[in-house]
């Protein structure tokens, strides 16, 4: 009986006639820690509790909700990995035809907004008992945000889904705290202090953000986005939705490395269920032969919202732990990263202090109190790299260029050791204003990166290649941008296959931008292109796979 149950013959296996949680996914049933559901799963397993799995019911049929029947304590819900509006669509409002979170890739497992969907059918099947809404899609539709899809400002998901409660970004300790609570016969709506929960209120205190049904004024979506930025992590937020009152709880602390280690130690089948037989789930091809080291990032780029799911502070797992894992994997470890690879082990010197007005620790330029430990990542990689049944290691999950330029010892590693041919870097573009607007640093330090690496590869008499990840179409990009980054690409013999069209995702500043059409910082004008501006930019700067002209290697910048 190593995977949790996922119907009732499973509950009878193991003796149950009830579970006292049953969480519910838009995801195949993968038990890894990469997964958000089977992670949330074997914490609350850990501390006791019957947990029960439904994993991508079909909301067409209620015997799917019912596999089960009803948990003791209450229902989590979550989509899965990914917002379900972003899986299932492009850039383009397109439907995308595939799925990488279900068996053999298929599309149409989930429906739209799942969170809402399955929390519909839960509240109407099973009146009375507490649902929970979490993961990626409802963290980031916690407060009133921009909806790309309907092209309009949405209440909060809470709202608008009727759920009890909201927990977002990384959620072990929460979570465990609420059932603790619910056990000891605590009422939902008693837990209204939780950290990293959005919840029902009877009264506002302040700060308030602007009423939700005012957002949809472009002025007032702006400030709105200003006042959360400026304060969810240190305070309570209050705001009007649906003429309900909610309230914004900051994020829990940071896990300490010992807890971190805990959670990735927990008894995880690293493989999917048993009921896929021998079906293809793309993402975990992509991830069964990887290792996450660490969770969060100080980054800041505008258009990326893993600081206000993960945090800004990084949260690494002890070398010990991550070997110890390395230890069940063979041949070839195709990762060891987290949002950025070689952010393992850096902290603050002060501790991200919450006086601190800084959403980013390296932009606009690195912040003296960043303290970075490249050689802990080294020294792990190389014990790794010494296990009898490992190959090869590398970095898939890319790495911050600007953190490592000039470090000799570090770039001569990740160029001859730990790239698999191909590094991937995200200069995102070239063009100084829209960098700016990003986040990112200045284009100069990707070409003084790529000098210092190919350099060591000279030196070494090999041949690799960088990957550089082009975003278009992002808020104040104009065709005046996009001609000069063609004219870049083409001065450093970058031949690129495929870009990535900037999609205005939930909670995001660039998604605000996009929106209002204001400057984040300043509130000034800024250009917005449209969609066909955007399919221009594109036809600028991809080259078809099937040009006859004599082009560069592939792909990318050469040695």
């Amino acid at each position: 009986m190593p995977f949790l149950p996922i119907n009732k013959q499973d509950m009878k296996a193991r003796g149950w006639s009830v579970c006292d949680i049953i969480l519910i996914s838009g995801d195949a049933y993968i038990d890894h820690p990469s997964f958000g559901v089977p992670i949330i799963a074997r914490t609350l397993e850990a501390a006791g509790f019957r947990v029960g799995i439904i994993a991508q019911p079909d909301w067409h049929n209620d015997a799917d909700f019912m596999a089960l029947g009803a948990p003791r304590l209450f229902f989590g819900i979550s989509s899965g990995n990914m917002d379900s509006m972003v899986n299932h669509y492009t850039a383009q409002r397109r439907l995308r035809s595939d799925d990488a979170y279900s068996p053999q890739g298929k599309s149409g497992k989930r429906p739209d907004r799942a969170v809402m969907i399955y929390t519909n059918i839960i509240k109407r099947l099973y009146k009375g008992i507490p649902v929970l809404i979490g993961g990626v899609e409802a963290s980031l539709r916690r407060v009133a945000h921009y909806d790309f899809w309907q092209n309009k400002v949405r209440n909060s998901i809470l709202a608008d889904s009727k759920a009890d409660l909201l927990i977002y970004g990384m959620a072990e300790h929460t979570i465990t705290d609420l059932a603790q609570k619910l056990n000891a016969g605590k009422h939902i709506s008693e837990l209204n202090d939780l950290p990293s929960t959005v919840c029902y209120c009877k009264e506002a205190g302040e700060p308030r953000l602007p009423d939700a049904d005012q957002c949809g004024d472009k002025n007032t979506f702006h400030l709105m986005n200003r006042v959360f930025y400026d304060n969810y992590a240190t305070k309570a937020l209050f705001q009007l939705n649906g003429g309900r009152w909610i309230k914004h709880n900051p994020p829990a602390p940071a896990l300490p490395g010992k807890e971190l280690d805990r959670i990735y130690s927990l008894p995880f089948m690293n493989a999917p269920h048993p009921i896929y037989g021998n079906q293809r789930i793309p993402a975990w091809e992509q991830i069964k032969q990887s290792i996450t080291s660490h969770r969060g990032c100080y980054g800041g780029c505008n258009f990326c919202a893993i600081a206000v799911h993960q945090g800004r502070r990084i949260q690494s797992r002890s070398a010990a732990s991550i070997i110890a894992e390395a230890r069940k994997l063979k041949g070839t470890i195709s990762d060891v990263g987290g949002p950025s690879a070689n952010m393992y082990g850096s902290y603050c010197k002060l501790g991200f202090p919450d006086s601190c007005p800084r959403r980013s620790c390296i932009f606009p330029e690195i912040c003296p109190n960043l303290v970075l430990d490249h050689e802990a990542q080294l020294h792990l990689l190389d014990a790794i790299s010494k296990l009898p049944d490992i190959k090869h290691v590398f970095i898939a999950s890319g790495i911050r260029h600007d953190l490592v330029l000039g470090n000799k010892r570090y770039i001569k590693a990740i160029a001859t050791k730990y790239t698999g041919g191909r590094l991937k870097l995200a200069p995102e573009h070239s063009a100084p204003n829209v960098l700016k607007l990003m986040g990112k640093p200045p284009i100069e330090r990707f070409e003084a990166f790529s000098k210092e690496y190919f350099e060591e590869l000279r030196s070494s008499g090999l041949k690799r290649q960088i990957i550089p990840y082009i975003i278009i179409g992002h808020p104040g990009t104009t065709m005046e941008d996009a001609i000069a980054l063609k004219h870049w690409l083409e001065k450093h013999k970058i031949h690129v296959e495929q870009v990535q069209e900037f999609t205005p995702t939930p909670m995001t500043i660039s998604t605000c931008m996009y929106y209002t059409g204001l400057d984040f910082e300043s509130g000034s004008p800024i250009h917005i292109p449209s969609p066909g501006e955007i399919r221009k930019q594109k036809e600028l700067i991809v080259k078809p796979a099937f040009a006859t002209k004599p082009r560069p290697r592939k792909t990318f910048i050469k040695a």
